[in-house]
């Protein structure tokens, strides 16, 4: 199984720029991701636009949006079963960018889920449909979806599907395993969890 994460946003919340690429506990953020991510799937990928150059220091493949004008991450899951299906692999799993402390059976509980389908996290109450595993066959049908939408939200597009929902309520309190930073006093939170929990 392909690993894709998603690093494509324009990050407005944070006054633009790569949020994956911001300094959390004296690393980039995506380098918590990757670090949470790989061990789990047989490779990786990061789905970002713009110079991939940016990305060189990871060593992973870096692959654009195949759908032009930022469409959002709806964009960057098609770009990855793209990826995937030229690769002969049947499914992938996605994780934003942005969610420096994911679980560790992430991939694992939601490849088990899915079956032949699609499976999403959800912690806390609340769905992520962005973390979640997708299969190539689902490709296709994704594209007419942004074609067609104007609201282009994953979550519309993961109801399609009928996916399975997986609850990762084993977390420590206070703790979200799919918190994501998406503005600078997140950042600042995200640094205080990190410095409790190593």
């Amino acid at each position: 199984m392909i690993g894709v994460i998603l690093a494509g946003g324009k990050s407005m919340r944070m006054g633009g720029g790569d949020k994956p690429l911001l300094q959390l506990a004296g690393k980039p953020v995506i380098a918590h991701v990757i670090a949470r991510l790989a061990p789990q799937v047989d490779r990786l990928a990061i789905n970002a636009n713009g110079d991939p150059a940016r990305f060189a220091s990871f060593g992973l493949p870096v692959i654009a949006d195949t759908i032009e004008g930022h469409p959002g991450p709806l964009a960057g899951i098609l770009a990855g079963l793209r990826h995937a299906e030229a690769a002969g692999v049947s499914a992938i799993v996605t994780a934003a960018g942005d969610t420096p402390f994911l679980p560790d059976d992430l991939a694992a509980r939601l490849a088990a889920a899915a079956g032949n389908g699609a499976a999403v996290a959800r912690s806390r109450g609340r769905v992520h449909p962005v973390e979640g595993c997708f299969p190539v066959a689902a490709a296709d049908g994704l594209a007419d979806f942004i074609r067609a939408s104007d609201r282009r939200r994953v979550i519309d597009w993961v109801a399609t599907l009928d996916a399975a929902i997986v609850d990762f309520t084993d977390a420590p309190a206070g703790y979200d395993p799919f918190f994501n930073i998406n503005q600078p006093a997140d950042l600042d939170s995200a640094e205080r969890f990190a410095a409790n929990s190593r």
